[in-house]
């Protein structure tokens, strides 16, 4: 993106952008969190705009609506915080229920005025987003495709959307790290096995729950030791670091699924799995004590053995997911298991099922670690895992 951001120090300069998302559940109202977690200097956001989304850039004429923050047109965030946005009426929302709601998306335009600085992102969004050139201005009202040009397959600033639900809807997080994020599902594909539990969901449940994608690609349970903007890291903060963001100050959360550890016991990571063990302890309770009534579930870890990636696939670190898969199953700490080892493994190998390995969103031959659309097609179906809320 060296044409739309040609500095990493300088990131955006006044320029729009316009974030494409798929809400899991729709509502009359919703409101946008932006945020400035991740940098270094203070940000100003105005020209806000979110409508329904048509294709490419382009917003279904009529649909576009202004997005205020306590009734003004702008905000700015300082480094390391983030800022909810008023409520917005999503007056072509004429009934939340409707079944050609499902699958439809959202467009969030917003203009930083002047330059970001290192910009807080999520790098593999697998979803196409568009940016205009720098020194363009204001756009975000223009509803047509032609002012952005450019296209990413990232999101930038947008962290969260939120919509205004009747009592009895909930929210599950899928909390971990790219297996959760989808790396090797399809772009544009919706069909990372969050994105498929939320399909299956909806059908026995309507417009009732909406699964909330909180992975985040190399992420870690208890690394690294320190993240900050003068040492970042490429998997974000930890689990542990990053809890409060992205899972407990989320609305309606009854049910946590948690998949992560594999990265802990790579070459980068290696850490000891008594080390995860106690972080997974910690955050869990964590959990509990701030959300009443919720029920936290635990993944077990796919196999990585054999893969291509050189920071995976050693027998050591299969040792250690196999302690770790046993501690989830056993210790009593999480409130069920979703068991994704167990449809993954080949039992005769002990590396991932062949069927799941070769790259069936680009061709090539996968890398034995992440799983490929019929991988996460299977994580997502699995029988056993019940979420739903107590």
């Amino acid at each position: 993106m060296r044409l739309a951001f040609p500095s990493g120090e300088t990131g955006a300069r006044d320029q729009s952008f316009r974030m494409i998302v798929k809400p899991e559940i729709w509502g009359r109202e919703a409101r946008l969190r932006f945020s400035n977690v991740l940098g270094a200097r203070p940000v100003t956001f105005d020209g806000v705009f979110v409508g329904l989304h048509q294709t490419s850039s382009a917003i279904v004429p009529g649909t576009n609506r202004r997005v205020t923050f306590a009734g003004k047109a702008s905000v700015r965030i300082p480094p390391g915080e983030s800022a909810w946005s008023d409520a917005v009426a999503l007056s072509f929302v004429r009934n939340a229920a409707a079944s050609e709601l499902a699958g439809r998306k959202l467009a969030v335009s917003f203009h930083i005025a002047g330059e970001s600085g290192p910009m807080t992102w999520h790098a593999k969004a697998l979803q196409t987003s568009y940016v205009t050139m720098p020194g363009a201005g204001s756009k975000g009202h223009d509803e047509s495709e032609s002012v952005f040009p450019l296209s990413t397959a990232s999101w930038y600033f947008l962290d969260a959307l939120d919509m205004k639900v009747p009592a009895g809807a909930y929210a599950v997080v899928a909390f971990g790290d790219s297996i959760t994020d989808g790396t090797l599902s399809t772009l544009n594909g919706d069909d990372r096995w969050p994105d498929v539990l939320a399909r299956r969901l909806r059908a026995v449940h309507g417009n009732r729950v909406s699964v909330v994608n909180a992975g985040i690609g190399g992420n870690q349970v208890v690394g690294p030791g320190e993240y900050s903007t003068q040492k970042p890291f490429p998997g974000g903060p930890s689990a542990m670091a990053r809890l409060e963001r992205d899972v407990l100050s989320l609305s309606g959360v009854a049910t946590v699924i948690w998949l992560e550890g594999i990265n802990d016991f790579s070459k980068n990571g290696n850490a000891t799995v008594e080390a995860v063990q106690a972080g997974m302890r910690e955050t869990v309770g964590r959990i509990r004590s701030r959300v009443p009534g919720v029920r936290v579930i635990g993944a077990t870890l796919p196999p990585a053995l054999g893969a291509t990636n050189a920071n995976h696939g050693f027998p050591e670190q299969d040792e250690k997911r196999k302690a770790l898969n046993e501690f989830i199953r056993t210790s009593g700490v999480f409130d069920g298991v979703a068991d994704f080892d167990k449809v993954i493994v080949d039992p005769t190998t002990g590396a991932m099922k062949t069927e799941f390995v070769h790259n069936t969103t680009t061709g090539g031959d996968g890398d034995k670690l992440h799983p490929n659309r019929l991988g996460y097609i299977v994580m997502g179906r699995w029988p056993p895992m019940r979420v739903e809320a107590s």
